[in-house]
């Protein structure tokens, strides 16, 4: 372990093998404080699990957002989502899909920070800072390793079992029965239907945020150094990171949720043309679907990982 720079922030040599151990990378890497592995992954868990149960109900509105057809819609808008999914499912139909996302949102902290530290690592000098580009760089790899190993299978579940419901064909029970179930009948490569456009979309969420948390955080702290370490600015930083990233990448997402659907094997051949098909017959549009839903979660969950994971342990160069 080496010090950087004035003595203020702690960065890692690169592991032999970092991404097979990122809850080292997080607990070693990430935090501010060195704390024990354990404590770290639980506080990671704890962190992104907590934000995915104040917000899914936002999550759950607009999967179902982006599931319909456009052209013959079953929601007039968010707030027709919560109506009719309370009355006819009551409030825990909400939380359709929630658990394998408390736990995805763990791993997927993991396999993240795990990532961006390990990679920016390579893109620093010798006092620890690094380039706009290599910052962005660093975000995009950490996107895809995140993409690959959590966000495609758990998003694939969630999204499966949101729209069972919609359906209302009652094919799973809950989250763990559909891995149970989607196993069984597709093996592993079921968990991973809509990887490429969840690629695509994670790996432009960090390629955006990690240089804009930064810019942002410049703004509202006016460039005050001696702030990098507070939770408030970095954690506002984020949410602002995090909204503004969504409108760029929801396009991926619309598409992600409709190839994540259940009966996406019949009604497209791949991701190209379930893009084509909804530009075709929906429009536009149909590429937003979901957005203002989208942004809350994004935003917070952001803020959130920017509150105990401050911007000062990767400073722009």
């Amino acid at each position: 372990w080496t010090e950087a720079g004035a003595g203020s922030s702690i960065f890692p040599q690169v592991f032999a093998s970092p991404l097979l151990c990122p809850q080292f990378c997080i607990s070693k890497m990430a935090f501010v404080k060195k704390e024990h592995p354990l404590k770290s992954v639980v506080k990671g868990f704890t962190t992104g699990g907590t934000m995915v149960i104040l917000s899914y109900p936002l999550e759950f509105a607009k999967t179902q957002l982006q599931l319909q057809s456009k052209a013959s819609p079953e929601f007039a808008s968010m707030p027709d989502v919560f109506k009719k999914t309370v009355s006819k499912h009551g409030v825990t139909g909400l939380y359709k899909g929630a658990s394998v996302r408390v736990f995805g949102a763990g791993a997927q902290q993991m396999f993240r920070w795990g990532a961006y530290t390990n990679i920016s690592n390579f893109f620093r000098d010798d006092k620890g800072k690094i380039s706009v580009v290599g910052n962005t760089l660093s975000g995009l790899g950490a996107g895809v390793v995140e993409a690959v190993c959590a966000v495609t299978p758990v998003e694939t579940v969630k999204t499966r079992v949101n729209d069972d419901m919609r359906r209302g064909t009652g094919n799973y029970s809950g989250s763990g029965d559909a891995i149970v179930k989607i196993l069984k009948s597709e093996g592993p490569m079921g968990l991973y239907r809509g990887a490429l456009p969840t690629i695509l979309k994670q790996a432009c969420n960090q390629a955006i945020r990690m240089p804009l948390q930064l810019q942002c955080f410049t703004l509202i702290s006016f460039g005050d150094e001696s702030k990098k370490k507070n939770p408030l600015y970095n954690g506002v930083a984020g949410a602002m990171a995090g909204v503004g990233s969504v409108f760029l990448t929801q396009p991926q997402d619309c598409v992600k949720s409709r190839m994540q659907g259940e009966a996406a094997k019949e009604l497209y051949s791949g991701t190209l043309d379930c893009a084509k098909q909804m530009f075709q017959k929906e429009g536009v549009s149909a590429f937003f679907c979901g957005l203002i839903a989208a942004q809350h979660p994004n935003g917070s969950q952001r803020g959130s990982d920017l509150c105990h994971l401050p911007c000062h342990w990767y400073p722009p160069g």
